[in-house]
């Protein structure tokens, strides 16, 4: 069902403020864990830490819940649809794909928390995983620029079910409407395949004991 023009506002408003504010808070996540890595101040890395996690789980996670929700929300209720056209099943695929990465992720940051709430950690303590929160996070970056991109330049077209649609919709034959390259049609395919292969391979890299 289709939302009037009020409820289609508020809904857009609510999913771009969910979102920047999930970004914002990952760029404030990426800053701690860089100074949690290179500080040689004891007290600034166990500050530094305890507040990661806090971030983490107040306002990361709620952030990043609420922006897959109020967009799935906003696609269904609006005629972009969530199947329909490319761009907005990419940026579906890849909320999800983030979600999961997100709570994964924080098992470490909760881990390193708990260690600096019980003692002071030295610079060589837990290297690879202080790196990890930093690739992460910057991984993480990535992904959400990639996501702003694709709500601002809305690439690659209708979907095949999409197509359907618009053919039942508004009457017209399949082949009248133009229909991109295929390279441009595999290119997402290629892009969220490789993103779930990292994560695969990476959680399958040792799990937590990898960090």
């Amino acid at each position: 069902m289709m939302m009037t023009p009020i409820f289609r506002k508020l809904a857009l408003t609510t999913h771009i403020t969910f979102s920047v504010g999930w970004f914002g808070a990952v760029a404030g996540f990426l800053a701690l864990a860089i100074a949690g890595l290179t500080s040689k101040d004891s007290m600034m890395v166990r500050s530094t830490y305890l507040s990661m996690e806090l971030i983490g789980w107040f306002v990361i996670v709620p952030a990043c819940l609420a922006s897959l929700l109020s967009g799935v929300i906003q696609a269904l209720g609006t005629p972009w649809g969530l199947f329909q056209h490319y761009w907005v099943l990419v940026k579906f695929i890849l909320t999800i794909i983030a979600t999961a990465f997100l709570l994964v992720h924080m098992q470490p940051a909760g881990f390193i928390a708990d260690m600096v709430s019980q003692h002071s950690i030295s610079n060589s303590e837990y290297g690879g995983l202080r790196m990890q929160l930093v690739v992460d996070a910057g991984a993480a970056l990535f992904v959400l620029l990639f996501a702003i991109i694709l709500s601002v330049y809305k690439p690659w077209g209708r979907t095949s079910y999409g197509l359907m649609k618009l053919e039942q919709n508004d009457k017209v034959k399949v082949s009248q409407v133009v229909i991109k390259k295929s390279w441009e049609r595999y290119f997402w395919i290629a892009l969220i395949s490789a993103v779930v292969l990292f994560i695969i391979l990476h959680l399958t890299g040792g799990g937590m004991g990898g960090h």
